[in-house]
Protein backbone atom coordinates (compact mmCIF):
# COMPACT_ATOMS: atom_id res chain seq x y z
CA UNK A 1 0.00 0.00 0.00
CA UNK A 2 1.84 3.34 -1.33
CA UNK A 3 1.29 6.40 0.74
CA UNK A 4 -0.57 8.84 0.65
CA UNK A 5 0.96 12.19 -0.09
CA UNK A 6 -0.24 13.59 2.88
CA UNK A 7 1.66 11.37 4.93
CA UNK A 8 5.14 12.55 4.34
CA UNK A 9 4.21 16.12 5.95
CA UNK A 10 4.55 16.52 9.95
CA UNK A 11 1.08 17.96 11.06
CA UNK A 12 2.81 21.78 11.60
CA UNK A 13 4.19 21.42 8.31
CA UNK A 14 0.04 21.70 7.14
CA UNK A 15 -0.04 25.12 8.61
CA UNK A 16 3.38 26.40 7.04
CA UNK A 17 2.03 25.29 3.47
CA UNK A 18 -1.10 27.48 4.11
CA UNK A 19 0.46 30.23 5.26
CA UNK A 20 3.00 29.93 2.17
CA UNK A 21 0.26 29.89 0.08
CA UNK A 22 -2.30 31.97 1.59
CA UNK A 23 -0.99 34.09 4.28
CA UNK A 24 -4.20 36.54 4.43
CA UNK A 25 -6.89 33.92 4.54
CA UNK A 26 -8.43 33.37 7.59
CA UNK A 27 -7.34 29.77 9.54
CA UNK A 28 -9.44 29.97 12.37
CA UNK A 29 -12.46 31.63 13.66
CA UNK A 30 -13.74 31.53 17.39
CA UNK A 31 -16.60 33.01 17.73
CA UNK A 32 -15.79 36.91 17.54
CA UNK A 33 -11.84 35.98 17.22
CA UNK A 34 -9.83 35.32 14.33
CA UNK A 35 -6.70 34.28 12.99
CA UNK A 36 -5.02 33.92 9.37
CA UNK A 37 -2.97 31.50 8.20
CA UNK A 38 0.20 34.08 8.60
CA UNK A 39 -0.64 35.36 11.79
CA UNK A 40 -1.37 31.30 13.54
CA UNK A 41 2.00 30.97 11.68
CA UNK A 42 4.20 33.69 13.35
CA UNK A 43 2.21 33.06 16.69
CA UNK A 44 3.09 29.32 16.62
CA UNK A 45 6.60 30.34 16.02
CA UNK A 46 7.25 32.57 18.86
CA UNK A 47 5.38 30.42 21.22
CA UNK A 48 7.50 27.79 20.28
CA UNK A 49 10.93 29.98 21.26
CA UNK A 50 9.68 30.98 24.52
CA UNK A 51 9.23 27.03 25.01
CA UNK A 52 12.93 26.57 24.11
CA UNK A 53 13.67 28.80 26.26
CA UNK A 54 11.92 26.76 29.02
CA UNK A 55 14.07 24.15 28.40
CA UNK A 56 11.22 22.09 26.56
CA UNK A 57 13.26 19.72 24.41
CA UNK A 58 12.10 17.47 21.32
CA UNK A 59 9.63 14.64 22.87
CA UNK A 60 8.99 16.59 26.07
CA UNK A 61 5.29 16.84 27.12
CA UNK A 62 3.68 19.84 27.06
CA UNK A 63 0.14 19.97 28.72
CA UNK A 64 -2.81 22.10 27.70
CA UNK A 65 -5.75 22.91 30.08
CA UNK A 66 -8.08 24.99 28.66
CA UNK A 67 -11.23 26.46 26.93
CA UNK A 68 -11.57 26.42 22.94
CA UNK A 69 -9.77 29.19 21.94
CA UNK A 70 -6.86 30.96 19.95
CA UNK A 71 -4.93 30.56 22.72
CA UNK A 72 -5.18 26.62 22.39
CA UNK A 73 -4.47 26.56 18.71
CA UNK A 74 -0.89 29.05 19.32
CA UNK A 75 0.30 26.05 21.79
CA UNK A 76 -1.15 23.31 19.23
CA UNK A 77 1.00 24.48 16.50
CA UNK A 78 3.94 25.77 18.70
CA UNK A 79 4.68 22.86 20.47
CA UNK A 80 4.58 20.44 16.93
CA UNK A 81 6.64 23.41 15.36
CA UNK A 82 9.50 22.51 17.93
CA UNK A 83 9.14 18.28 18.13
CA UNK A 84 7.58 19.22 22.30
CA UNK A 85 4.36 16.84 22.59
CA UNK A 86 0.97 18.73 23.30
CA UNK A 87 -0.80 16.69 25.78
CA UNK A 88 -4.62 17.14 25.68
CA UNK A 89 -6.02 17.60 29.25
CA UNK A 90 -9.96 16.96 29.00
CA UNK A 91 -10.82 20.34 30.17
CA UNK A 92 -13.55 18.68 31.90
CA UNK A 93 -11.82 16.50 34.16
CA UNK A 94 -11.54 16.87 37.70
CA UNK A 95 -8.36 17.32 39.66
CA UNK A 96 -7.57 13.69 40.69
CA UNK A 97 -7.95 12.73 36.99
CA UNK A 98 -5.85 16.21 36.70
CA UNK A 99 -3.02 14.72 38.76
CA UNK A 100 -2.89 11.31 36.90
CA UNK A 101 -2.68 12.69 33.43
CA UNK A 102 0.27 14.98 34.93
CA UNK A 103 2.17 12.34 36.07
CA UNK A 104 1.39 9.70 33.84
CA UNK A 105 2.59 11.48 30.62
CA UNK A 106 5.11 13.22 32.93
CA UNK A 107 4.53 16.46 31.32
CA UNK A 108 6.80 19.27 32.12
CA UNK A 109 5.38 22.25 31.36
CA UNK A 110 1.49 22.89 31.53
CA UNK A 111 -0.44 26.22 30.10
CA UNK A 112 -4.37 27.01 30.98
CA UNK A 113 -5.97 30.68 30.68
CA UNK A 114 -9.16 31.94 32.74
CA UNK A 115 -11.37 31.48 29.40
CA UNK A 116 -13.49 28.75 31.58
CA UNK A 117 -15.93 26.28 30.34
CA UNK A 118 -18.79 26.77 32.12
CA UNK A 119 -16.60 29.35 34.17
CA UNK A 120 -14.11 26.52 35.61
CA UNK A 121 -11.19 28.20 37.15
CA UNK A 122 -8.43 25.94 35.86
CA UNK A 123 -5.71 27.18 37.88
CA UNK A 124 -7.57 26.51 41.03
CA UNK A 125 -8.35 23.04 39.70
CA UNK A 126 -4.61 22.35 38.79
CA UNK A 127 -3.73 23.49 42.16
CA UNK A 128 -6.04 21.10 43.80
CA UNK A 129 -4.56 18.83 41.76
CA UNK A 130 -1.30 19.35 43.29
CA UNK A 131 0.44 19.24 39.54
CA UNK A 132 3.17 21.46 40.94
CA UNK A 133 4.39 18.73 43.01
CA UNK A 134 4.41 15.95 40.09
CA UNK A 135 8.55 15.14 39.66
CA UNK A 136 8.25 16.11 35.85
CA UNK A 137 6.70 19.35 36.34
CA UNK A 138 9.13 22.56 36.08
CA UNK A 139 6.61 25.40 34.70
CA UNK A 140 2.96 26.38 35.29
CA UNK A 141 1.90 28.60 32.74
CA UNK A 142 -0.90 31.01 32.91
CA UNK A 143 -2.15 32.71 29.74
CA UNK A 144 -5.07 35.27 31.19
CA UNK A 145 -5.27 38.29 33.03
CA UNK A 146 -3.51 39.47 36.04
CA UNK A 147 -1.06 36.98 37.72
CA UNK A 148 -2.11 34.21 39.51
CA UNK A 149 0.75 32.99 42.01
CA UNK A 150 2.94 29.73 41.38
CA UNK A 151 2.28 30.42 38.14
CA UNK A 152 4.25 32.55 35.08
CA UNK A 153 2.05 35.40 33.29
CA UNK A 154 1.48 36.07 29.47
CA UNK A 155 4.13 38.72 29.13
CA UNK A 156 6.76 36.93 30.78
CA UNK A 157 5.98 33.72 28.69
CA UNK A 158 6.03 36.08 25.52
CA UNK A 159 8.96 38.02 26.65
CA UNK A 160 10.98 34.63 26.81
CA UNK A 161 11.20 34.41 23.21
CA UNK A 162 13.31 37.11 22.36
CA UNK A 163 16.16 34.64 23.71
CA UNK A 164 15.73 32.07 20.89
CA UNK A 165 17.05 32.53 18.01
CA UNK A 166 14.06 32.18 14.97
CA UNK A 167 16.34 29.70 13.47
CA UNK A 168 16.65 27.15 16.14
CA UNK A 169 12.60 26.44 15.31
CA UNK A 170 13.22 26.29 12.16
CA UNK A 171 16.08 23.61 12.62
CA UNK A 172 13.96 21.36 15.43
CA UNK A 173 11.00 21.56 12.47
CA UNK A 174 13.56 19.97 9.97
CA UNK A 175 14.19 17.09 12.35
CA UNK A 176 10.46 16.36 12.84
CA UNK A 177 9.81 12.47 11.65
CA UNK A 178 6.41 11.74 10.11
CA UNK A 179 6.80 8.31 13.30
CA UNK A 180 7.45 10.74 15.90
CA UNK A 181 4.48 11.42 18.54
CA UNK A 182 2.89 14.50 17.55
CA UNK A 183 0.30 14.24 20.49
CA UNK A 184 -1.39 12.64 22.96
CA UNK A 185 -5.20 12.22 23.97
CA UNK A 186 -6.47 11.30 27.12
CA UNK A 187 -9.86 8.65 26.74
CA UNK A 188 -11.94 9.47 29.74
CA UNK A 189 -12.28 6.64 31.84
CA UNK A 190 -15.55 5.38 34.00
CA UNK A 191 -14.11 2.63 36.68
CA UNK A 192 -10.93 3.47 35.64
CA UNK A 193 -8.02 6.18 35.47
CA UNK A 194 -8.00 7.63 31.90
CA UNK A 195 -5.65 6.09 29.12
CA UNK A 196 -2.47 7.79 27.28
CA UNK A 197 -3.26 7.52 23.20
CA UNK A 198 -0.24 8.94 21.97
CA UNK A 199 -0.46 9.16 18.11
CA UNK A 200 1.87 9.92 15.23
CA UNK A 201 1.58 12.69 12.75
CA UNK A 202 0.37 9.61 9.92
CA UNK A 203 -2.40 8.77 12.54
CA UNK A 204 -3.07 12.15 14.09
CA UNK A 205 -3.86 13.93 9.95
CA UNK A 206 -5.39 10.24 8.50
CA UNK A 207 -9.29 10.38 9.41
CA UNK A 208 -8.92 14.46 8.54
CA UNK A 209 -7.39 14.06 5.45
CA UNK A 210 -8.42 11.55 3.81
CA UNK A 211 -12.27 11.44 5.08
CA UNK A 212 -12.22 14.83 4.42
CA UNK A 213 -10.92 14.65 0.95
CA UNK A 214 -12.69 11.26 0.39
CA UNK A 215 -16.19 11.53 1.95
CA UNK A 216 -16.58 15.28 3.66
CA UNK A 217 -15.51 16.18 0.03
CA UNK A 218 -13.64 18.96 1.30
CA UNK A 219 -12.36 21.72 -1.06
CA UNK A 220 -9.78 25.00 -1.02
CA UNK A 221 -11.79 27.70 0.89
CA UNK A 222 -14.28 25.43 2.60
CA UNK A 223 -15.29 26.53 5.46
CA UNK A 224 -16.04 24.00 8.47
CA UNK A 225 -18.38 24.58 11.32
CA UNK A 226 -17.21 22.59 14.25
CA UNK A 227 -18.34 23.49 17.70
CA UNK A 228 -16.48 20.46 19.63
CA UNK A 229 -13.86 20.57 22.75
CA UNK A 230 -10.45 21.65 21.09
CA UNK A 231 -9.26 18.73 23.34
CA UNK A 232 -10.87 16.10 21.51
CA UNK A 233 -10.01 13.90 18.54
CA UNK A 234 -13.68 15.28 17.22
CA UNK A 235 -11.85 18.59 16.67
CA UNK A 236 -8.17 17.76 15.78
CA UNK A 237 -9.95 15.04 13.13
CA UNK A 238 -11.64 18.04 11.16
CA UNK A 239 -8.60 20.55 11.88
CA UNK A 240 -6.26 18.82 9.80
CA UNK A 241 -8.50 18.35 7.22
CA UNK A 242 -9.65 21.93 6.60
CA UNK A 243 -5.53 23.05 6.65
CA UNK A 244 -5.03 20.76 4.31
CA UNK A 245 -7.29 21.99 1.93
CA UNK A 246 -7.01 25.74 2.66
CA UNK A 247 -9.81 26.15 4.22
CA UNK A 248 -11.43 27.87 7.41
CA UNK A 249 -12.15 26.20 10.52
CA UNK A 250 -14.81 27.97 12.86
CA UNK A 251 -14.95 27.10 16.56
CA UNK A 252 -16.84 28.61 19.55
CA UNK A 253 -15.65 29.07 22.60
CA UNK A 254 -18.71 27.39 24.31
CA UNK A 255 -21.40 25.90 22.47
CA UNK A 256 -24.70 28.13 22.54
CA UNK A 257 -27.61 27.34 19.70
CA UNK A 258 -28.65 31.07 19.28
CA UNK A 259 -24.72 31.94 18.84
CA UNK A 260 -24.11 29.27 16.77
CA UNK A 261 -26.78 30.17 14.28
CA UNK A 262 -25.28 33.32 14.05
CA UNK A 263 -21.88 32.06 13.31
CA UNK A 264 -23.16 29.29 10.61
CA UNK A 265 -25.07 32.15 8.71
CA UNK A 266 -22.31 35.01 9.48
CA UNK A 267 -19.08 32.63 8.43
CA UNK A 268 -21.32 31.29 5.43
CA UNK A 269 -20.08 27.94 6.57
CA UNK A 270 -20.05 25.09 4.14
CA UNK A 271 -19.34 22.16 5.77
CA UNK A 272 -20.49 21.49 9.24
CA UNK A 273 -18.86 18.77 11.73
CA UNK A 274 -21.08 18.80 15.22
CA UNK A 275 -21.20 14.91 15.14
CA UNK A 276 -23.78 14.68 18.35
CA UNK A 277 -27.32 15.40 18.18
CA UNK A 278 -27.00 16.71 21.68
CA UNK A 279 -25.74 19.86 19.61
CA UNK A 280 -27.52 19.39 16.44
CA UNK A 281 -30.99 19.19 17.72
CA UNK A 282 -30.85 22.39 19.27
CA UNK A 283 -30.19 24.01 16.61
CA UNK A 284 -33.16 22.10 14.55
CA UNK A 285 -35.18 22.78 17.19
CA UNK A 286 -34.52 26.65 17.51
CA UNK A 287 -37.16 28.96 17.38
CA UNK A 288 -35.43 30.91 14.76
CA UNK A 289 -34.13 27.72 12.48
CA UNK A 290 -36.03 27.52 9.24
CA UNK A 291 -34.96 25.12 6.54
CA UNK A 292 -33.04 27.97 4.62
CA UNK A 293 -30.58 28.29 7.75
CA UNK A 294 -28.29 25.90 6.33
CA UNK A 295 -28.90 26.48 2.82
CA UNK A 296 -25.51 26.97 2.49
CA UNK A 297 -24.03 23.41 4.58
CA UNK A 298 -23.77 20.96 1.87
CA UNK A 299 -22.61 18.29 4.01
CA UNK A 300 -22.80 17.54 7.96
CA UNK A 301 -21.97 14.86 10.01
CA UNK A 302 -23.88 13.59 12.97
CA UNK A 303 -23.34 10.33 14.45
CA UNK A 304 -27.03 8.49 16.33
CA UNK A 305 -29.44 6.24 16.05
CA UNK A 306 -30.80 5.72 12.49
CA UNK A 307 -34.54 6.98 12.92
CA UNK A 308 -33.03 10.15 14.85
CA UNK A 309 -30.45 10.87 11.39
CA UNK A 310 -33.62 10.28 9.46
CA UNK A 311 -35.36 12.91 11.23
CA UNK A 312 -32.85 15.52 11.11
CA UNK A 313 -32.12 14.81 7.40
CA UNK A 314 -35.97 16.00 7.21
CA UNK A 315 -35.26 19.24 8.69
CA UNK A 316 -32.29 20.09 6.39
CA UNK A 317 -33.34 19.72 3.44
CA UNK A 318 -30.32 21.83 1.36
CA UNK A 319 -27.47 19.42 3.30
CA UNK A 320 -26.45 16.46 2.73
CA UNK A 321 -26.00 14.38 6.25
CA UNK A 322 -23.54 11.76 6.74
CA UNK A 323 -22.41 9.66 9.47
CA UNK A 324 -19.41 7.59 10.32
CA UNK A 325 -17.51 5.63 13.04
CA UNK A 326 -14.18 6.12 14.92
CA UNK A 327 -12.98 7.16 18.41
CA UNK A 328 -9.58 8.57 19.71
CA UNK A 329 -7.22 5.66 19.48
CA UNK A 330 -7.88 6.10 15.83
CA UNK A 331 -7.47 10.36 15.65
CA UNK A 332 -11.07 10.36 15.25
CA UNK A 333 -12.92 8.18 11.95
CA UNK A 334 -12.14 5.02 10.49
CA UNK A 335 -15.21 4.51 8.78
CA UNK A 336 -17.41 7.05 6.78
CA UNK A 337 -20.56 7.47 4.80
CA UNK A 338 -20.28 8.67 1.28
CA UNK A 339 -22.46 11.93 0.41
CA UNK A 340 -23.33 10.17 -2.59
CA UNK A 341 -25.18 7.20 -0.82
CA UNK A 342 -28.87 6.91 -0.48
CA UNK A 343 -30.35 7.87 2.76
CA UNK A 344 -30.92 4.57 4.48
CA UNK A 345 -27.64 3.78 3.80
CA UNK A 346 -26.54 7.01 5.13
CA UNK A 347 -28.84 6.30 8.28
CA UNK A 348 -28.45 2.59 9.15
CA UNK A 349 -24.83 2.54 8.71
CA UNK A 350 -21.52 3.88 9.50
CA UNK A 351 -20.26 3.45 5.32
CA UNK A 352 -16.69 1.75 4.25
CA UNK A 353 -13.50 1.87 5.85
CA UNK A 354 -11.55 5.10 5.13
CA UNK A 355 -9.21 4.22 2.36
CA UNK A 356 -5.88 2.84 4.06
CA UNK A 357 -8.04 1.40 6.88
CA UNK A 358 -8.96 -2.56 7.25
CA UNK A 359 -12.09 -3.26 8.97
CA UNK A 360 -13.03 -6.92 10.42
CA UNK A 361 -16.25 -8.38 12.29
CA UNK A 362 -14.31 -10.72 15.59
CA UNK A 363 -15.64 -12.66 17.71
CA UNK A 364 -14.97 -11.01 21.13
CA UNK A 365 -14.12 -14.00 23.02
CA UNK A 366 -12.55 -16.04 20.23
CA UNK A 367 -11.08 -13.60 18.21
CA UNK A 368 -12.63 -15.59 15.21
CA UNK A 369 -13.25 -13.46 12.05
CA UNK A 370 -17.34 -13.39 11.49
CA UNK A 371 -18.79 -14.18 8.32
CA UNK A 372 -20.65 -10.69 6.72
CA UNK A 373 -24.11 -10.18 8.63
CA UNK A 374 -22.63 -11.97 11.70
CA UNK A 375 -22.45 -9.24 14.66
CA UNK A 376 -19.20 -9.36 16.79
CA UNK A 377 -16.34 -6.84 17.71
CA UNK A 378 -15.08 -4.46 15.34
CA UNK A 379 -11.55 -4.40 14.72
CA UNK A 380 -9.47 -1.97 12.38
CA UNK A 381 -5.73 -2.19 11.56
CA UNK A 382 -3.89 0.58 9.06
CA UNK A 383 -2.70 3.82 8.88
CA UNK A 384 -5.27 4.96 11.07
CA UNK A 385 -4.82 3.05 14.07
CA UNK A 386 -2.51 3.94 16.73
CA UNK A 387 0.45 1.58 17.97
CA UNK A 388 -0.90 1.62 21.98
CA UNK A 389 -1.65 2.88 24.97
CA UNK A 390 1.63 5.29 26.62
CA UNK A 391 2.77 3.30 29.03
CA UNK A 392 0.65 0.56 29.86
CA UNK A 393 1.64 -2.67 27.68
CA UNK A 394 -0.94 -4.51 29.84
CA UNK A 395 -3.83 -2.21 28.48
CA UNK A 396 -1.76 -2.37 24.97
CA UNK A 397 -1.93 -6.21 24.87
CA UNK A 398 -5.36 -6.47 25.80
CA UNK A 399 -6.36 -3.82 23.28
CA UNK A 400 -5.20 -5.77 20.24
CA UNK A 401 -5.52 -9.28 18.13
CA UNK A 402 -2.06 -10.60 16.58
CA UNK A 403 -1.78 -9.21 13.28
CA UNK A 404 -2.22 -5.35 14.63
CA UNK A 405 -5.56 -5.69 14.95
CA UNK A 406 -7.11 -3.46 17.26
CA UNK A 407 -9.80 -4.17 18.98
CA UNK A 408 -12.66 -1.36 18.91
CA UNK A 409 -14.99 -2.27 22.24
CA UNK A 410 -18.26 -2.12 20.03
CA UNK A 411 -20.47 -4.76 17.94
CA UNK A 412 -21.06 -4.16 14.72
CA UNK A 413 -21.56 -5.96 11.52
CA UNK A 414 -20.18 -5.84 8.11
CA UNK A 415 -22.20 -6.30 5.01
CA UNK A 416 -21.67 -7.47 1.49
CA UNK A 417 -19.91 -4.08 0.21
CA UNK A 418 -17.63 -4.01 3.19
CA UNK A 419 -20.45 -1.01 5.17
CA UNK A 420 -20.08 -1.05 8.79
CA UNK A 421 -22.82 -0.74 10.71
CA UNK A 422 -22.74 0.10 14.63
CA UNK A 423 -24.64 -2.01 16.96
CA UNK A 424 -23.52 -0.71 20.32
CA UNK A 425 -20.78 -1.07 23.24
CA UNK A 426 -19.71 -4.74 24.49
CA UNK A 427 -19.74 -1.76 27.59
CA UNK A 428 -23.31 -0.80 26.41
CA UNK A 429 -24.36 -3.79 26.06
CA UNK A 430 -27.50 -5.15 28.28
CA UNK A 431 -27.87 -8.27 29.55
CA UNK A 432 -31.38 -9.00 30.28
CA UNK A 433 -32.86 -12.22 31.44
CA UNK A 434 -30.14 -14.05 29.54
CA UNK A 435 -30.71 -11.85 26.24
CA UNK A 436 -27.94 -9.44 24.95
CA UNK A 437 -30.01 -6.11 24.61
CA UNK A 438 -28.20 -3.31 22.90
CA UNK A 439 -29.08 0.08 24.48
CA UNK A 440 -28.46 2.00 20.58
CA UNK A 441 -31.91 -0.28 20.08
CA UNK A 442 -34.41 0.94 22.22
CA UNK A 443 -32.75 4.68 21.55
CA UNK A 444 -33.38 4.32 18.35
CA UNK A 445 -37.28 3.25 18.58
CA UNK A 446 -37.97 5.72 21.26
CA UNK A 447 -36.47 8.32 19.00
CA UNK A 448 -39.89 7.52 17.03
CA UNK A 449 -41.87 8.86 19.21
CA UNK A 450 -43.28 12.71 18.23
CA UNK A 451 -42.60 14.06 21.29
CA UNK A 452 -38.68 12.50 22.06
CA UNK A 453 -35.81 14.93 21.40
CA UNK A 454 -33.28 12.65 22.40
CA UNK A 455 -33.76 9.32 24.37
CA UNK A 456 -30.31 6.79 26.46
CA UNK A 457 -30.95 3.80 27.75
CA UNK A 458 -28.99 1.99 30.90
CA UNK A 459 -28.96 -0.95 32.83
CA UNK A 460 -30.40 -1.37 36.08
CA UNK A 461 -29.48 -4.34 38.39
CA UNK A 462 -32.58 -6.88 38.81
CA UNK A 463 -32.65 -9.21 41.02
CA UNK A 464 -35.12 -11.76 38.77
CA UNK A 465 -33.39 -10.49 35.27
CA UNK A 466 -29.95 -9.76 36.31
CA UNK A 467 -30.30 -6.49 34.74
CA UNK A 468 -33.68 -4.20 33.39
CA UNK A 469 -33.14 -1.47 30.51
CA UNK A 470 -34.28 2.20 32.03
CA UNK A 471 -34.78 4.86 29.34
CA UNK A 472 -33.47 8.54 30.00
CA UNK A 473 -35.70 10.99 27.59
CA UNK A 474 -35.45 14.72 27.33
CA UNK A 475 -38.49 15.86 25.12
CA UNK A 476 -38.64 17.98 22.26
CA UNK A 477 -39.55 22.06 23.37
CA UNK A 478 -43.34 22.50 24.80
CA UNK A 479 -43.95 18.60 24.48
CA UNK A 480 -45.68 16.46 27.21
CA UNK A 481 -45.22 13.13 28.06
CA UNK A 482 -45.60 11.08 31.01
CA UNK A 483 -43.81 7.51 32.17
CA UNK A 484 -46.52 5.48 31.25
CA UNK A 485 -47.21 6.75 28.06
CA UNK A 486 -43.37 6.00 26.89
CA UNK A 487 -43.60 2.58 28.39
CA UNK A 488 -47.11 1.85 26.27
CA UNK A 489 -45.41 3.15 23.43
CA UNK A 490 -42.88 0.43 23.55
CA UNK A 491 -44.78 -2.68 24.25
CA UNK A 492 -45.91 -4.28 21.85
CA UNK A 493 -43.69 -2.48 19.16
CA UNK A 494 -40.28 -4.32 20.54
CA UNK A 495 -39.40 -7.36 22.41
CA UNK A 496 -40.70 -7.54 25.97
CA UNK A 497 -37.60 -7.33 27.20
CA UNK A 498 -36.26 -4.34 26.24
CA UNK A 499 -39.40 -2.36 27.28
CA UNK A 500 -37.99 -0.04 29.60
CA UNK A 501 -39.34 -0.58 32.90
CA UNK A 502 -38.79 3.05 34.31
CA UNK A 503 -38.57 6.34 32.35
CA UNK A 504 -37.10 9.36 33.66
CA UNK A 505 -37.18 12.73 31.80
CA UNK A 506 -33.96 15.51 32.07
CA UNK A 507 -33.06 18.67 31.08
CA UNK A 508 -29.47 18.80 31.54
CA UNK A 509 -27.44 15.78 30.66
CA UNK A 510 -24.53 14.83 32.49
CA UNK A 511 -21.50 15.45 29.83
CA UNK A 512 -17.93 13.86 29.28
CA UNK A 513 -15.97 15.49 26.64
CA UNK A 514 -18.74 15.40 24.20
CA UNK A 515 -20.77 12.10 24.97
CA UNK A 516 -23.46 11.13 27.66
CA UNK A 517 -21.99 10.01 30.76
CA UNK A 518 -24.39 6.82 31.18
CA UNK A 519 -22.35 5.73 34.04
CA UNK A 520 -23.79 8.96 36.14
CA UNK A 521 -27.63 8.14 34.26
CA UNK A 522 -26.89 4.62 36.12
CA UNK A 523 -25.61 5.66 39.32
CA UNK A 524 -28.68 8.51 39.21
CA UNK A 525 -31.25 5.50 38.38
CA UNK A 526 -29.96 3.49 40.82
CA UNK A 527 -29.71 5.76 44.13
CA UNK A 528 -33.23 6.20 43.71
CA UNK A 529 -34.41 2.66 43.12
CA UNK A 530 -32.38 1.66 46.36
CA UNK A 531 -33.98 4.55 48.40
CA UNK A 532 -37.45 3.46 47.76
Amino acid sequence: MSLPEFETVPFAEVLLRGSRQHPDRDCIVVGNDRVTYGELEAQARWVGRSLISLGIERGDRVGILMANGLDFTDLLFGASLIGAIPVLYNARFKAREIAHVTADAGIKVVVTNDIGEEHTDYVDLLNRAEVHKAPSMHHQIFLGTGHREGFMDRDTFCDLAESVDPGEVEKRHAGTAITDTVLMFYTSGTTAMPKGCPLDHVVLQHAGVVGGTDRLQLIEGDVVWNPLPMFHSAFTQPLTGTLHVGGTLVSMAHFEPDEALDLITRERVTVAFPAFPTITLQILHHPRYTPETLSDVRVMLNVGPPEELVAMQALMPHTMQITCFGMSECGGSIAMCNPDDPLPLRSECSGNALPGIDIEIRDPETGETLAHGEPGEIVARGRGVFSGYYNDLEKTEAAFWEGGWFRTGDLGVLDVEGRVTFRGRLKDMLKVGGENVAAVEIEGYLALHPAVKLAQVVGLPDEKYGEVPVAFIELVPDAVATEAEMINFCRGEIASFKVPRHVRFIEDWPMGATKILKSALREQILAEVTAA
